[in-house]
């Protein structure tokens, strides 16, 4: 008897469980063809004008083409740098007209420069070489900030162009580069690598 129970409780579970397996799916899984992936693209479409419009907008204010292509981080580094070019062009020009308006007051024969001595007949604090020496020493600073200030504005040109090109760069998954490991299973070495992939 107890093992007819047994046998009748198995049949029972049995059969429960075949009949719940045999009711209708409801779950309902959408075929390939409804399933629409989109990828979201790293770069801007193509635009041909881009690079040109960004040099442009550089080159009228320093700093606007880096806010077309949406750097916005640049813009205070390329005003720091045209800033501290201007600054030393100011400051050597300004230092280049204190001696040489010192020079001028010597070879007209006067001694009331701020670089004479205070002391009458004694020897002045920059001689006459001095001053020389010193207004193409500032001259020649004063140049070269000229032409650091405008290789920073030329600079700041060429990277709003580069930039812009860049980000109409397509960088797909059909041309990767990648370390690769092999496993030797014969020797139990692992050789490391480069691999190449190339999709199309």
């Amino acid at each position: 008897m107890r093992i007819k129970f047994i046998f009748s409780g198995l049949f029972f579970l049995l059969l429960t469980n075949f009949t719940v397996a045999q009711e209708e799916d409801t779950l309902v899984v959408a075929s390939a063809a409804d399933v629409i992936v989109k990828k979201d693209q790293d770069y801007k479409p193509y635009n041909a004008l881009a690079p040109a419009k960004a040099a442009f907008y550089s080159a009228i204010l320093p700093g606007l083409g880096q806010a077309y292509n949406g750097k916005y981080w640049k813009i205070p580094i390329a005003y720091a740098g045209l800033g501290v070019g201007i600054y030393f062009v100011i400051d050597n020009d300004k230092q280049l007209d204190r001696y040489r308006s010192a020079y001028k007051r010597r070879l007209a024969g006067f001694n009331d420069d701020e670089f004479s001595n205070p002391n009458p007949g004694g020897p002045p604090r920059v001689s006459t070489d001095g001053l020389i020496r010193a207004q193409k020493f500032y001259r020649r600073n004063k140049e070269l900030a000229l032409l650091v200030t405008a290789g920073i504005y030329a600079l700041n040109i060429i990277d709003a162009n580069v930039d812009a090109h860049l980000q109409q760069f397509n960088v797909s998954e059909d041309l990767s580069l990648r370390p690769a490991v092999n496993f030797d299973q014969f020797t139990g070495k692992t050789g490391y690598g480069l691999g190449l992939n190339f999709n199309f």
